[in-house]
C-alpha cells in the first residue's frame, strides 16, 4: 500500500496544564514499556464531512482540548537511577500526521492486522533516547474513497489497555461537543497508601523471577527467528458456547475447587492454548506457559478510583507439559488458566509490587522493544504463548462525529506467539482473535482452530 505523508506537527494542551515530575508506580515500569496500536476505520456516508481539512481540525483541535485534564500524555518519559522511569508533564505535545492512499475501503479483503498496513501506523523510533519519543501518536488517513483510517500509538509505560480506551472515548466526546464522562485521576501514588502484606504473604512471584521456558534445553535461535505472520480468527457465538461447554463438561459446580462455569476468556484462551501446541508439535514432555494480563483495578482494597490513569495490569503464568494439555479435555487447560487467574488477589499485588520496589534495578523486568526478542522477561515464542483480553476494554464505539468505526483492531504484531481477544462490535458474542505465529504454524493453527470442537 502507498501512503503518501502531507503534515506532521506537534499538538500541545489548548491551555496550560501542570508542569513537573509525575512518579510512575512500578507496575508502569515492567514488560512492554513500548506503545500500545489500535487503529479504526471509518466508511463515508450522507453526514460525512467531506473536506478532509475540516476532518483535521475536528480532529485536532478536539484532541487539544481533551489534553488539558489529560496533560501527562503530552509530556515525555525519561531515565532515572535503577532503570527507572519518571514522566516530565512538559506539555511538548503529541505527534499528528496526516497522511492520504489512492487505495479505497473496497480494495481491502479485509482490516485485519498485517504487515501490509505497517504504513498506516506512525512510526516510533525506538533508536532516538526516550525523552525525545511522544508518548502519544497519531495518524490520520483519507483514502481515495473518502474513507479514512485512525491509527493510534500509545506509550504502555503511561497507560494500559482500559487507560488508552478511556483517553479515546473521551476524546471522541470533546469532539461531539460533550464533557468529559470521567476526569482522569493522576495521582500513581495511589498504591502507596495501601499496606504491604503480612511477611506470611508475600509470594514466590515466579513470573518476575523465571526466565521463559525455552523449546528443548537451550535457546534455538534459530528456531526463534522464524519468519512471523499475522491473522485474524472468528468464534461465532454458538461455537463460542460449544467451548464452553466443552470446558464445562463434566464438572460439579458444587464442588469447592470449581465455584463457578469456566469464563469466556479461561475457554477461548485454553483453546487458543491446546491449539498453539497441536500447530507446533512439541513433545509431551515439553513445559508451556501462557501469559495471562490481569487487570487489579478492582482487585485491591480499596479498589483504585474510577478513572485511574495508569497501568493497573499486571500478568501471570499458566503452566502446563504440552502432553497434559492435549490428553486431558478443554477443561483442564481452563482450569490451569483459572488457577493463575486466581492467584491475583489484593496481597498478591501487593506482594508484586513490593518486590519490584526492592529491586536495585529493573532492567531484567522490562522490554523496550517487545518486537525485538529477547532473553530477558519475554514470554513470546515457542513453545509459549501470551493471550491479552479486550472482552471487557471499551475499544469499540469510536465516535467524533460522523458515526461509529467499521473496523476496529490492534496493531500488527511482530512476534510469535501473540494472541489477542476481541468482541464483536455489535455484541452478538462472537469473538475474534489476532495472533501472531510463525508462519510455519499458521495453517495447522487454523485447521485445529475450527475443527477440534466439531
Amino acid at each position: 500500500m502507498v501512503v503518501k505523508f502531507k503534515d506532521s506537527s506537534l499538538l500541545k494542551p489548548a491551555e496550560e496544564t501542570w508542569q513537573g515530575c509525575l512518579t510512575l508506580s512500578e507496575f508502569d515500569q515492567v514488560g512492554s514499556i513500548t506503545h500500545i496500536s489500535t487503529i479504526y476505520f471509518y466508511r463515508p456516508d450522507q453526514n460525512w464531512v467531506t473536506q478532509p481539512e475540516t476532518i483535521a481540525n475536528i480532529l485536532k483541535d478536539s484532541l487539544r482540548r481533551t489534553l488539558v485534564p489529560f496533560y501527562p500524555l503530552a509530556g515525555r518519559l525519561r531515565w532515572i537511577e535503577g532503570r527507572r522511569l519518571e514522566l516530565d508533564c512538559n506539555g511538548m505535545g503529541v505527534q499528528f500526521i496526516e497522511a492520504e492512499s489512492d487505495s479505497k475501503l473496497d480494495d481491502f479483503d479485509d482490516f485485519y492486522p498485517s504487515p501490509v498496513y505497517h504504513s498506516l501506523f506512525p512510526a516510533v523510533d525506538y533508536n532516538l533516547p526516550i525523552h525525545e519519543l511522544p508518548i502519544l501518536l497519531v495518524q490520520l488517513t483519507r483514502f481515495k474513497c473518502g474513507g479514512v483510517c485512525l491509527s493510534l500509538k500509545i506509550s504502555h509505560a503511561v497507560v494500559d489497555g482500559h487507560s488508552a480506551s478511556r483517553f479515546y472515548l473521551e476524546w471522541a466526546r470533546v469532539a461531539r461537543g460533550q464533557p468529559i464522562a470521567v476526569m482522569p485521576f493522576h495521582d500513581r501514588n495511589a498504591f502507596q497508601a495501601r499496606h504491604p502484606p503480612a511477611q506470611s504473604l508475600v509470594f514466590e512471584h515466579t513470573e518476575l523471577n523465571q526466565p521463559p521456558i525455552l523449546l528443548g534445553q537451550s535457546n534455538d535461535i534459530e528456531v526463534k527467528n522464524k519468519k512471523n505472520t499475522n491473522t485474524m480468527l472468528r468464534l461465532t457465538r454458538d461455537q463460542v458456547e460449544r467451548l464452553k461447554q466443552m470446558a464445562n463438561e463434566g464438572t460439579n459446580f458444587n464442588n469447592s475447587d470449581t465455584k463457578r462455569p469456566y469464563t469466556r476468556y479461561e475457554t477461548v484462551a485454553g483453546h487458543i492454548w491446546r491449539c498453539a501446541s497441536k500447530s507446533r508439535n512439541l513433545r509431551d514432555e515439553q513445559a508451556m506457559q501462557l501469559a495471562v494480563w490481569m487487570d487489579f483495578r478492582s482487585r485491591i482494597k480499596p479498589p483504585l478510583p474510577q478513572g485511574y490513569f495508569g497501568n493497573a495490569t499486571f500478568y501471570v503464568n499458566a503452566t502446563s507439559l504440552s502432553g497434559d494439555l492435549l490428553s486431558k479435555p478443554l477443561g483442564y487447560a481452563s482450569s490451569r488458566i483459572r488457577e493463575a487467574i486466581e492467584k491475583v488477589t489484593n496481597d498478591y499485588v501487593l506482594s508484586a509490587l513490593e518486590k519490584l520496589k526492592n529491586q536495585p534495578d529493573l532492567t531484567q523486568f522490562q522490554d523496550l522493544h517487545r518486537a525485538i526478542e529477547s532473553d530477558q522477561g519475554s514470554f513470546h515464542g515457542n513453545p509459549n504463548v501470551g493471550v491479552v483480553s479486550w472482552l471487557t476494554v471499551p475499544f469499540w464505539g469510536l465516535d467524533f462525529g460522523w458515526g461509529k468505526e467499521i473496523y476496529m483492531g490492534p496493531g500488527t504484531h511482530d512476534f510469535d506467539g501473540d494472541f489477542v481477544i476481541l468482541p464483536s462490535a455489535n455484541g452478538d458474542g462472537s469473538v475474534f482473535v489476532a495472533l501472531s505465529l510463525q508462519v510455519v504454524h499458521v495453517d495447522a493453527f487454523k485447521k485445529h482452530f475450527y475443527e477440534d470442537f466439531i
